[in-house]
């Protein structure tokens, strides 16, 4: 069994991995939901308890949903710094996208990598055709990051958020199996030889 000091990661950059969602960190977990900035993010606008998230994972843990640990890997060693989820409908090939940074990992360009990790995972493993997210508005970081791992807009659910207490849109974004360029960590390593 890997200890929290040498964690399984399936894919990985030179500076970011994914990994197995485990049991061991939901306290870690946790504690990144409960950043306001996060919350504020998220659009959802109540903390939770250590003990309804605790019993939450083993529900998380037995369902259909598609769960990653972002790892930063830029110090040597891997430190869980996030979470990427795919929520499938496997009847039409889609799933929609979340994604979650502590504080320590944002603006550092692990979210734009996480994500790529998890589009390649998505197109080459899952085999969806199409993953897409919604996004407040005025979260303008959120959609760079999404844009540069290659994600595009493509329309708006008016008023359906709500932004440090002022009503916004959420911005719908996707992404295309179909049109996915960022380098894959998947196909060099399961390519046959010509």
């Amino acid at each position: 069994m890997t200890s929290p000091a040498d964690p399984i990661i399936w894919l990985r950059t030179e500076t970011c991995g994914l990994g197995p969602y485990r049991t061991d960190l939901v306290e870690t977990y946790w504690r990144w939901e409960q950043d306001p900035a996060l919350l504020v993010g998220y659009g959802r606008q109540a903390p939770e308890s250590l003990e309804a998230r605790t019993e939450g994972m083993a529900h998380q843990q037995r369902g259909e949903n598609i769960r990653f640990t972002i790892y930063d890997l830029t110090s040597g060693e891997p430190t869980p710094t996030g979470v990427a989820t795919l929520l499938p409908d496997h009847s039409v090939r889609t799933a929609e996208f979340v994604i979650m940074l502590g504080p320590e990992a944002r603006s550092r360009g692990l979210g734009t990598a996480a994500t790529q990790l998890t589009l390649d995972y998505a197109f080459h493993i899952t085999n969806l055709r199409m993953v897409w997210l919604k996004v407040l508005a005025p979260n303008a970081g959120a959609i760079r990051a999404y844009e540069k791992a290659g994600f595009q807009k493509v329309g708006a659910i008016r008023q359906a958020g709500y932004w440090l207490g002022q009503v916004c849109d959420e911005v719908v974004m996707d992404a295309l199996a179909s049109e996915f360029s960022a380098p894959s960590a998947i196909t060099p390593a399961v390519a046959t030889p010509a």
